[in-house]
Order: structure tokens, then sequence, then C-alpha cells
């Protein structure tokens, strides 16, 4: 076996060991432990159906919205919400608890409701790696748990079992969420603890509700022989992104280890891949074997390597892909390749993840670097014009090992050298993706340096050596301090990949197998004999952990406690940080029975027990003898100060939720009342994302809506206003966009009202002022995960030590003479710049040193908020303090004395340019001393009237702090879009964009010009500023503006869309400020022509309705005497047939009766009628010719 620990030691050597613990460290923990319980919060993920049951946990698998939670809004008849919004919630629920070492948890948790405990958690987004697509931000939202009674029966009058539950909110384009537990001060002391809730998108659930992998099938046995006597293995992923990791490893199976808890629990599963062997001439395997040698874990796509294959497998994250991008099986690629390694990637750049795959046979030289983006898998090989054996003139080079530097956008590669004169070397080889370019920048030493007897040894080439040479197998590099580690059986490290420094204190009988690199100054090494060693970077001091005296002491002390961590045989299978502490995964042996444990690697514990049982002193002091010890430790108080507070600089977003009031006596929650908060949650969240509109709101928040709408529902008083003060709007008549709660003037008071006399409608109260964004988070004493730097931005903070033996100095200055000095070691000082300034406290035998980190202004260009980030570090380090400071906390010792904090040189996330609609519309009226606006009034987008001169203003809205301030800045305004209406808005090409903004355009076609003088260097644009005479629309003869025909009777109108940016022309800021918006101008005139046109037109229907007029007017008379004649006319005639149609059915009548043949009555009637009809025709016109005409 390969043992983690030694074996058990002996019953007196435990003794002795226990008694010099108790003699060192009661002093230092009592405090600690005095009247404390030793509690621990838990945390599970329930679903909607799991909620309220004993022993229920579930996975992340689905990640859509859920729709039933509006049904339960709709009961809400008396709530200060909008009816007419449709509420969503999420899949699952955080059910949380808690329990003491020693007592039931039951009882603990009903203990900790009744004396008011609330659980706090704080769920934190991690940001995605495709920024082209998803928005880069730091989100976190603060949530108070609910107290919920168990489904459990129960004979208790109140409760027997109880949990707390909040929502497990999701996020677009974030698949790792960190859950931080705490407590709200009320009941018991509870530390606070960590968890990872990943979305696994390599589940899928079935129809009977079970889940089952996509990835293979689920292995239930761990087989002893998979781990006992198996050499440990890397775990290589996308560091803080990756949800879920996979390890190989296990012999002779196509099996692999899988989580998306970091191993607090892990699933073994048979991968389903082919498990195809092409051997041939180009790849000389000489066995085949199932076992999965290299795994990488990605954002969504998992990497293996079995014998000279390589699979990668996509899983399915609708909330990082716009359609399930979930690849299904396991894809084989560079299948006509033999690889024979994978290097992995630690860090994500330009929006994309990266893979390597290293060659042998006919490629052998070159590299197949893979890119992941969204899930698509590619790979190019590289260099593309040449080998790197040729690029470097030599015969015959294997590549052993290759890291990508994304800053610069290289790879260096670790090179073998086989020269049949002379032997093997290897060489540091930089390659260059974009100009194509090798250049060799290290050549490693043949032989390993001799150090005699020193920490460390600068490599110049004219020191003495051993005779064991040097045997490199691998690179580690850190982007933030630029840090190069190489390794093999010895160690090298570089900070500009040129000049190394050889650490002696690590042994070169010994080979390293991998590294392990917090990337925040710490590093642990794992060598072949499963060895760990740990090394502090910016010290040349190697501390060997394990095995080691200090490991012993505490191993014994974990079997005096029966840890259920440790046993006698157990096998490291792999080791990891975590939150900058170091963990194991071992496989233990206890009882005949294995089992997979997640333990933490104490390692300021083992460094203080080191330390403590190498540095001691026995002394006799009369008849007995004394145990003194040596503090190297050169400060017995560190403790930081002044820090600014944080959200500035780490430019993370908080928002705040507490659950509804609940009208029940114990203040136990339903269902219902928990749905109402999974709403209210989703609404919040959705507000945030939505928060991102071109126009300005008038103030500065995303919750805005709500709070605007709380205070149109104030009581008013009279005139309308209410008695706060005026509202900032005026209510409007309908819901605005987003609003969550009612619209209507209803008082705020009223709801407080029924809640207070149990009258809320559902027994749910929801207070409007329990959801809100947080600006004002105080700094905790301590320095920032992260800091962001703007273009000249500093941060300040202190730092106080008190000194252990202090030197006073007499004399006029009076001043101390300490041997504390702090020392700020910078990874990129041309690009940032640390001050230093002390203080000495001689009355508190301390010093005061004010430290300043401030940015040089001139190393990064300009970029969009979050984007392209510069990564650098800085490295605070008190003088003779690594690996002997400690300060000693509720959790456990903790280093002190060296601290690294990442910078992030850029422009910030959070930052955005608004167009300052408010500001804009006022200043524009007092300035054109009026202000028309459309017709048709659109709250959403003012119009603006062409012939006015227009003042456009913006504002820079800090997203994380609530400032928002008017841009000062310079920047340039094109018209790079736009149509009649806002359907017909088109994008204008490049060419389009340069004619119709360029003062130089000779071709009629501008839309715009400024009477300001300024351009840009090229003179193409013309550069405006808050200060600028204002806009004139042109809207020339070649212009797409120019001749908008009005499509009512009112003048024209026209959309344009409109780019602000400042790059290139603004130098205050890293920003790379752009906006688009439309902009809604009216009354555009008509072209010269047409304007003709319509003239003629409209003077030639004029003129001839006038003599249309003059002409009826002269033949009205004439007109009106035919049309009376006619009429009579008419009359007679319709008067006459009528007439002749009576007779003719009279006549028809008698001949029917009479019983006449009717041929004969036909025609004898017929001559009668006819004779009658002339005669009647002759008197009526005798009538009319002898009547006089009066």
């Amino acid at each position: 076996m390969s043992p983690a620990g030694p074996a058990w030691l002996r019953l007196r050597v435990l003794q002795a060991l226990w008694a010099l613990l108790v003699v060192l460290l009661a002093p230092w923990r009592l405090w600690a432990i005095k009247n404390t319980q030793e509690c621990t919060w838990q945390v599970v993920l329930n679903n909607f159906e799991t909620v309220g049951k004993k022993d229920a946990s579930d996975r992340f698998v689905d990640q859509e919205p859920l729709y039933t939670v509006d049904k339960v809004f709709s009961l809400l008849v008396d709530a200060p919400i909008d009816p007419d919004e449709t509420y969503l919630g999420f899949p699952y629920y955080l059910k949380i608890n808690y329990s003491c070492k020693g007592e039931s948890s039951e009882a603990l948790v009903r203990k900790g409701h009744l004396t008011g405990l609330k659980p706090v958690v704080l769920v934190t987004f991690q940001s995605p790696v495709n920024f082209h697509r998803w928005k880069i931000e730091q989100l976190q939202i603060q949530m108070e748990a609910a107290p919920f009674r168990s489904r459990e029966r129960c004979n208790a009058e109140e409760v027997c079992l109880m949990s707390w539950y909040t929502p497990m909110p999701i996020k677009n384009g974030s698949v790792v969420m960190r859950v931080d537990v705490s407590s709200n001060g009320l009941g018991p002391f509870i530390p606070n603890k960590r968890f990872q809730v990943n979305i696994n998108g390599f589940l899928e659930r079935q129809r009977d509700n079970t889940l089952q992998f996509t990835v293979g099938n689920e292995l239930f046995n761990l087989i002893p022989r998979y781990f006992v006597n198996v050499p440990s293995r890397p775990l290589w992923y996308t560091v803080d992104q990756a949800p879920v990791f996979i390890l190989g490893g296990i012999p002779e199976e196509k099996a692999i280890l899988l989580t998306d808890t970091n191993f607090k629990d892990f699933f073994l599963v048979e991968l389903s891949i082919d498990s195809c062997w092409v051997g041939s001439f180009y790849c000389p395997q000489t066995s085949f074997t199932a076992t999965i040698y290299d795994a990488i874990a990605t954002e969504s796509t998992l990497f293996i390597r079995q014998n000279q294959l390589i699979y990668y497998f996509t899983g399915t994250y609708t909330t990082l892909h716009e359609s399930n991008r979930g690849s299904g099986r396991w894809v084989r690629v560079l299948a006509n390749e033999c690889i024979k390694k994978l290097c992995p990637v630690h860090f994500h750049s330009n929006g994309s993840e990266y893979v390597m795959a290293l060659t042998t046979g006919k490629h052998e030289g070159y590299v197949h670097f893979g890119t992941i983006t969204d899930g698509r898998v590619s790979f190019e090989l590289l260099p593309r014009q040449r080998s790197v054996c040729n690029g470097i003139l030599v015969v015959n080079c294997s590549i052993t090992w290759a890291v990508f530097i994304a800053g610069d956008y290289n790879l260096l590669l670790l090179v073998e050298i086989e020269d049949p004169s002379t032997r093997k070397y290897f060489q540091v080889v930089s390659y260059d993706l974009v100009s194509d370019y090798l250049v060799v920048l290290y050549t490693i030493p043949e032989f390993i340096p001799d150090a005699r007897g020193l920490e460390f040894l600068m490599v110049l080439g004219t020191e003495s050596y051993t005779n064991f040479p040097m045997v490199p197998k691998g690179m580690s590099y850190n982007p933030y301090n630029n840090l190069l580690f190489i390794w093999g059986n010895f160690l090298l490290q570089s900070y500009n990949s040129k000049n190394f420094i050889y650490l002696a204190d690590f042994p070169k009988e010994l080979s390293i197998k991998y590294l392990v690199n917090s990337f925040y100054g710490d590093t642990a090494i794992v060598t072949e004999t499963e060895e760990i060693w740990y090394l502090l970077e910016g010290s040349y001091q190697v501390y060997k952990l394990f095995p080691s005296k200090g490991w012993e002491v505490h191993v014994s002390l974990q079997v005096m406690q029966q840890s259920s961590l440790y046993a006698p045989n157990e096998t490291m299978v792999t080791l990891f940080y975590e939150d900058h502490r170091l963990y194991q995964l071992v496989y233990l042996i206890d009882n005949q029975q294995g089992r997979l444990v997640k333990r933490l690697v104490p390692v300021e514990q083992l460094l203080m027990y080191q330390q403590i049982s190498n540095d001691y002193l026995l002394e006799r002091q009369g008849s007995h003898l004394t145990l003194s010890f040596t503090n190297f430790c050169p400060f017995t108080v560190m403790r930081l100060r002044d820090l600014p507070n944080p959200q500035i600089y780490t430019r993370q977003e908080r928002y705040r939720a507490q659950p509804p009031r609940v009208l029940e006596p114990g203040g136990f929650h339903s269902d219902n009342s928990l749905a109402v908060y999974q709403g209210l949650v989703y609404y919040l969240l959705w507000l945030h994302s939505k928060y991102d509109k071109p126009y300005a709101d008038p103030v500065h928040d995303p919750t805005w809506r709500w709070w605007k709408n709380k205070k149109q529902d104030q009581v008013r008083g009279e005139g309308g206003e209410s008695v706060g003060g005026p509202s900032p709007d005026p209510p409007s008549p309908s819901p605005c966009p987003g609003t969550v709660f009612a619209p209507h003037p209803v008082p705020q008071d009223y709801y407080f009202y029924l809640a207070s006399n149990w009258r809320s409608a559902g027994s749910v109260h929801v207070d409007m002022a329990s959801y809100e964004k947080i600006y004002d988070l105080k700094a905790e004493n301590e320095l920032p995960e992260r800091i962001f730097l703007d273009k000249g931005t500093s941060y300040r903070f202190s730092v106080f030590l008190t000194a252990r033996e202090p030197e006073p100095l007499h004399g006029p200055s009076f001043q101390l003479q300490s041997k504390v000095g702090l020392a700020v070691v910078l990874a990129d000082p041309e690009c940032i710049e640390a001050v230093v300034k002390e203080k000495v406290l001689v009355n508190r035998n301390s010093v005061l040193f004010w430290v300043t980190l401030s940015d040089k202004r001139f190393c990064f260009d300009q970029g969009i908020s979050g984007h392209h980030l510069m990564k650098t570090s800085m490295l605070l380090k008190v003088v003779g303090s690594s690996g002997h400071c400690f300060q000693n906390t509720n959790q456990g010792p903790r280093m002190q004395g060296n601290l690294m904090v990442p910078v992030l040189i850029g422009c910030p996330p959070g930052k955005r340019l608004a167009f300052d609609i408010t500001y804009t519309l006022e200043y524009n009226r007092l300035q054109n001393k009026h202000y028309f606006d459309c017709v048709h009034v659109d709250p959403e987008m003012p119009c603006f009237l062409f012939r006015d001169i227009f003042y456009p203003f913006f504002l820079i809205q800090d997203l994380v702090t609530g400032d928002s301030g008017s841009f000062q800045g310079s920047y340039v305004l094109k018209v790079v879009g736009g149509g009649p209406t806002l359907d017909t808005i088109k994008e204008y090409s490049e060419e389009d964009i340069y004619r119709f903004n360029s003062p130089l355009d000779k071709t009629g076609s501008l839309i715009w010009t400024t009477r300001n003088t300024t351009t840009t260097e090229d003179s193409a644009f013309n550069i405006l500023s808050h200060n600028s005479l204002g806009i004139e629309w042109l809207c020339m003869e070649n212009s797409p503006c120019h001749d908008t025909i009005p499509h009512s009777i009112f003048a024209s109108e026209f959309f344009f869309k409109v780019l602000v940016s400042n790059r290139g022309v603004d130098k205050s800021t890293y920003c790379d400020y752009q906006l688009t918006f439309q902009l809604h101008i009216h009354g555009l005139p008509l072209s010269a022509r047409r304007a003709f046109l319509i003239l003629m037109v409209s003077a030639s229907l004029f003129v001839g309705l006038v003599i249309l007029y003059v002409i009826s007017c002269l033949l009205s008379p004439y007109v009106v005497k035919v049309c009376n004649v006619l009429c009579w006319k008419i009359n007679n005639i319709i008067a006459w047939e009528s007439y002749i149609y009576s007779i003719a059915s009279d006549t028809g009548a008698f001949s029917n009766t009479s019983g006449i043949k009717s041929g004969e009555s036909s025609g004898g009637t017929s001559r009668v009628v006819s004779k009658v009809a002339g005669e009647n025709r002759t008197d009526t016109k005798e009538t009319l010719r002898k009547k006089p005409i009066s």
C-alpha cells in the first residue's frame, strides 16, 4: 500500500506526545474550547416534492424555472403584489440543519429555533466563461432561512422535527454556486461553513423520476483493488469554473470518480466508451489497458485519455447555452493521432477554455491546442508552419510538458532533445500563437547544482554541480505572480521564465510526481513515493508535511479523539486545494471495510508541531526539568486596519431577501409561504438581470420599480402628494414593466394593518422593504479575495505589528528600533506600484505601516467592463515570518505574515454607460426655450425635434456601489442604424457609417454635424464631451433620413440607432464604454423637390376646386330646373306603370271568373288594355299642353 499516514504508534509514545501537546497548546486554545460546542452546519438540496421529508436530498439537475409558483400568488388577493405578473420559481430549496458533537440534531434544531436562531445563507454565483454571451459580474444574494415543520408523524403538540429552508437560486451563465451559511447571532455559536452547490449536467431525469448518468453507468461497489497500492494522481480542472470534477487512474477499469460537491460525496461511473486501441507504425503502443490516465474537467465538458485516444463529453447545461448542446455520448477526437499526454490549462481566457494534447509518432514535436467555447470543441495543430524540432534547429526532440500563458498568448514548452553527440538535455521553448514564432528561453542544466548548504541558489551557469542528473517532468505556472516552476527530481522557480532559482531544500533523491497550486501563494508537492511537501511562495524553504514529526503528532491526536477520518491502513487518491485550504481524498480500510473520505490537511498545525518538536530546550531548575521553546515569529500581534469598504474593489454585488411573514403562532412556514418566497427571490434576480437598459432610470437601482411603487402606495395627503414628500415620478396609470408590487395607490400601512390583525390573504404578509440591494458592506479586517484596479486608482490600508523583542534606542529621537520589517512584492512592478510608510509607536512597542497600492496608468489598453483583465498580484510579507507565525482561531491555527492578493487591472465589472434621458430633456428644454414631444407620447423613449439643437448627456453607473454621475470624458457618437419605424430599423455597413457620420464626407450623406472642432487623430469622426456645443441634425440628400415620407398628417419621424464609445479618445479610464440606444426624432423636413411637388399638387387641387365651385354657382339654376323636370317625369312614369299593373290585375281576375277561354280572353284583354292606354296618353299630353306656366 501507499500509506497516507504512519503505522499506529505505541501507547507510551502517544502518552508522551499528548503530555507534550498539553504543555504547548493549553494556553493557546483554552479560550476557544471553553464553553464552546463543536457544532457544524448541514445543507442538502430538496425539490418541491421532498420539502419537509426526513433524510431527503436531491441532485442539482433541473435548470428550468417552475410556473407552479404563480398559482400560489393568485391566492394573495389583498397583498402588495401585481396580479397581472407571472411569478416563477426555482426548482430547488436549500434545507439547513446543524449538529453538535455528542447531541441529538433534532433537539438542537428545535432549541435553536426557540432561542431565535435563523441561518443566513449567502449564495455566490461564479462568473461565466463566455463573456461574449453573458455579462461578467460578481453577484451574491443573502437570504434568511425560513423554519418549516417536518411532514413526519409527530405526537408533540407543537413540533418534533423541523428544518430551515431557503430558495436555491439559479442564474443564467453560472453553473458553480458557493453557499456560505452563518448564524444571525442568536442561539448557539456555530462557525460559518461553505458548501459547493453545483449543477450536474451529466445526469438526466428518467420517466420514472430517477436519475441516470449520461456518461456511463454508476458502480456501487468500491472494490479495494481500485485504490489500494494505486499511485495518487492529480486533479485537473478549470479553476473556479468546473461544476463537476473527475478523477481517473482506476487500474484496468474504464471508470472515473465523479463529484459535483468537491468530493463531499462522489460517484464511481463506468464510462460508455468504445475502448478502441489503434496501434500502428506511427503510434508505438506496446500494450493495451482500460485505465483512464488523464482526466480534465471544464465548465461544461469532460476530457479523458485512454491509451492513445482522447474523448470528450459535453454536459446538458441550459443555463450556459442557448440550446441544449449536450453531446449525449462520448466523442472521440484526434482519432488518427497518437496522444501520449493531456496537459491542463487551469484558467479560462477570451471567453473560452483550453486543453492541450501532446503527440508522439508521426507528429512528434507538435501540440494539439484544444479550444472549448459554449461546449463546442476544436483542435489546432501547433506550431502552424513547422515542428518545434525544426524551429529550434534540432533533429530529434520530444515535448514533455506544455503551459499556456493566456496573458501573453503563448505556449511554454518543456522540450527533451536527443543529441547523438551528447546526452539528453532539456530546454524551455516559447511559442507565440499570434506570430507563430519559436524562441528558446532557457536550457536546463544537465546536473543538479551543488547548493553547499544554502536554501536556494541562483542558477547562472558558473556554479558547481553534483553527479545527479536533472530529470525534468513538468511545469507549473501561476498567472497572478508570473511564477514558473520546473519540477522533476529538483525544483526550479522563475518570475520571468529566463532566470531560475534552485530550491535546495527539496532532496535530489526524490522525484516529484505532480504539483498542486492554490494560486494564492501556496504550493503542495507530491513525490513518486507519495510524500507531501509544502512551499510558501515568496520564500525559498520547502517543508515536509508527510511523513514528518508534525504528522505523527497530528495523527496521534486524531486517534485519541476517535476521528473517523483516519485509519491504520490508508491510501491517498489525490490532493487538491479548495478555498485556499489543502485537502486529501483518501481511501481508508477500517475493520475490513473500505471507504473514500475527504479530509483537511492541516498545514499550519503540521508546521507548528514540527517547529515546536525541533526547537525546544530542557533546562534544570532545582530538582526538575523545565521545557522551554523558541518562538521565531518576529511579532506577537498582526492586524489589518483602515480597510476601505470592499465592494468598490471586489466588485461584489449583493442583494438581500427575507422570507415573507407568516401568520402562524409558532412562526413555521407552509408550502404556500415557501412558494411565495421562491417567487419573490426569482423576481428580485429577474429585475437585476433586466437592469441593463440604455435609458437610465431616474433612480439608479435595479429595485427602483419596487420602492417607486412603495412611495406611490404611501398615504397621500392633500394635493395628491405623499406624506413622505413628492414622488419622483407622477403615478403611472398602468403597471411599469417588471413591477412586482401593486401599482394601485393602496396605502402601505393598510397591508401592515392586515398583517397585525392576522387578516392577510393566504396568511402571508409580504414586506416590500425586505428585498433590496446592499451598497454599504463593511470590511472584515482582512484583505479582500481579489482587487480590481481601474486606471490610476489606489487601494490603501494599514498593517499594525507588535514587535516581539524591541530594542529601545535612547537619544534625542527616542524611537523604537524594531526587528519588524514589512515587504511588499509586486508581480508586475512596471504596471503597479506600492508605497509603504512606517510609523513607530514606541509606547505600544508596535509599528504601523501604511500601504498604498496604485495602478501606474499605462499597462492596459481600454476594454469592455470585466473583459480581458490583466492578472497580477501583491504579496505582503513580514520579514522572517514565513512558516513561523500562526494565529489561533475557532477553526484552528492560521498562518500569518504572508498575504497574497490577486490584482486585476482593467475595466472593473459592474460599470456601464447610460443615456441620461432625465437631464437631457431638462437641458434641451432650457437651451432651446421649448420642448415638443411626439403626438403619441412614449415615456420610455421621448422624442426630440429635428430643428432643435440636440444636447446629449450620459451617466457612468456603478452597479456595485450604487454611484451614478455624469460622464465627464470624451466620446465619439455614431449613427449605426435607423429606420422610419422601430420595425424597419436596419444596421448600416462600415462604409455607410463613415459617410453618415464623418466630417470628411464629400458625398452629401451626413446625418448630423456639430460646431465642435475636435476630431479623432485621423479626423474621421468628431469628438464630443459633456461640454460640447450640441448636435445639429442635417439629414443631407444621400442620407437615409433624407426626404422621409410621413405616414399620417403629422410630421415625419425617424428612429436612429446611435453608438457612443469612448475608445481611443478618453484617457481617464481603462473602460471601453460602449452604449447603443435608439433615438426618436420627429419633425423631419421634406426635400425641396418633394415639397415643390406637394405644393404644385396642392395648388392644382385648390385651383380646380375653386373653378368647380364657380361653375357650379353659374349653372346651378339650370341644373335645378332640369333636375326638377327629370324628377317629375320619373314620378309620372312610375305612377303610370302602377296604374297599368292594377288594370291588368283586374282583367285577369275577371277572365278567370267567367270561364272564357284563355286564348280569346288574352287577346281581347290585350287589345282593350292597349287601346285604353293609348287614349290615356293622348289625354295626358293634351292636358299638359293646355296647362298654363305659372
